[in-house]
C-alpha cells in the first residue's frame, strides 16, 4: 500500500475497519467481516485512485455501520472510467455473485466523490435480497432511503442533510395521475421516491408502536440475519415476515397490503411536522418539542440497541 492511500485510509478511520491489500490490477478492501474486491478498467483518472479508494471505503464502511457487519462475505466492484467525463455517472449491482458496476468521470474531483451517493446507495443493495420484477420499488427505495441515513450514522452526513433532502425530494414519490399501488408502479418517482416514502412510513410506524426502541433499520438487519441479501431471490411475504419477526410488530406487511395496490398520498406537511421538521430559507430547524422528535433523532442516531 503506498503511503498516501495509507494516510487518507487512517485520516477516515478505515484503520479500525479493514484493511487494504493489493494484487496485480486488484484492490482488496477486507471490512466488516467482507473482503471487497475493487477492480479499475481500462483508462485514466486525474485523481489517484487512492482517492477512488477513500470513496469506496467509506461508502461500505456507512453500509457496514447501518448493518451492523458488511451484506455479503464476498463483493466485488468494477470501477469503469467515462473519457472526458466528470462526477459519478452511474452504477448497477447484480447479486450471485454481488458485484457493482459503477461509471466515474476521467475528470471527477475529489469533492464531487465527497458529496456523491451513488456508491452507497449501490452496496445498500447487496443487504436486501432480490425479489420479482414487480417488488422493484422496495430495492430501490429501501437504497435510496437508507443511502443516507447511513451515512449520517457514519458520520460523513449531517442530520440536518438528510432531512433537508427528504422534505426536498419525497414529493417525487407521491402518485400522480393515473398511477396506481407501488407494484404497479414504473416510473422513477414512484419507483425510487415512493420506495423511500414506504421505508419512511415503516421506520416512523416500527418507532411509535415500540415506544422508540425498534425502527426500520432492526428489521433491515433482520432479515440479513436470516440469510436475505443480494445473492438470494426471496418472495416479498417471506422478506417482509422476516423484517416484522425482527421488529416485534407487523410493520411491513400491514403497510405493503395499503400500498402495493393502491395509490396513497402522504400528508407530509403533517408528517414533517410531527417529527418536528421544518425548513426556513433553505435551513433545516429542528423543533425539540414535536410529538415524534426522539423518533426523528433515533432514526439518524449512532447508536443501536
Amino acid at each position: 500500500m503506498r503511503r498516501r492511500e495509507a494516510i487518507a485510509l487512517t485520516a477516515m478511520g478505515i484503520g479500525a475497519w479493514g484493511e487494504v491489500a493489493k494484487a496485480a490490477d486488484t484492490i482488496t478492501l477486507t471490512l466488516g467481516g467482507a473482503a471487497v474486491n475493487v477492480r479499475f478498467g481500462p483508462g485514466d483518472f486525474d485523481l489517484p485512485r487512492d482517492e477512488l479508494m477513500v470513496w469506496i471505503s467509506t461508502a461500505a464502511r456507512a453500509v457496514t455501520v447501518y448493518y451492523g457487519r458488511f451484506p455479503v462475505s464476498t463483493a466485488a466492484i468494477e470501477v469503469i472510467p467515462a473519457t472526458d467525463k466528470a462526477g459519478v455517472l452511474g452504477g448497477v449491482t447484480y447479486g450471485a455473485p454481488a458485484r457493482t458496476q459503477i461509471t466515474v468521470g476521467q475528470h471527477t474531483s475529489a469533492r464531487q466523490l465527497e458529496h456523491n451517493w451513488t456508491m452507497t446507495h449501490e452496496l445498500v443493495h447487496m443487504a436486501f435480497p432480490s425479489v420479482s420484477r414487480q417488488h422493484h420499488w422496495i430495492g430501490e427505495g429501501l437504497a435510496t432511503y437508507v443511502e443516507p441515513i447511513a451515512r449520517a450514522q457514519a458520520g460523513s452526513l449531517s442530520a440536518e442533510r438528510v432531512w433537508a433532502d427528504m422534505v426536498h425530494d419525497m414529493p417525487q414519490g407521491q402518485p400522480g395521475p393515473g398511477d396506481r399501488g407501488l407494484d404497479h408502479t414504473r416510473n422513477w418517482g414512484r419507483t425510487y421516491w415512493g420506495g423511500a416514502v414506504f421505508c419512511l412510513l415503516a421506520d416512523v410506524q416500527f418507532r411509535e408502536r415500540t415506544g422508540n426502541r425498534r425502527g426500520l433499520q432492526h428489521a433491515l438487519r433482520g432479515i440479513l440475519a436470516a440469510g436475505g441479501n443480494i445473492d438470494g431471490e426471496w418472495t416479498m411475504k417471506r422478506t417482509l415476515s422476516a423484517g416484522d419477526d425482527a421488529a416485534g410488530v407487523p410493520v411491513l406487511k400491514e403497510l405493503y397490503e395499503q400500498m402495493k395496490d393502491v395509490p396513497v398520498e402522504v400528508d407530509r406537511a403533517s408528517l414533517w411536522r410531527r417529527l418536528g421538521v421544518s425548513v426556513a430559507e433553505g435551513t433545516v430547524v429542528f423543533q425539540a418539542d414535536a410529538p415524534l422528535a426522539a423518533v426523528r433523532a433515533a432514526i439518524t442516531s449512532t447508536y443501536f440497541h
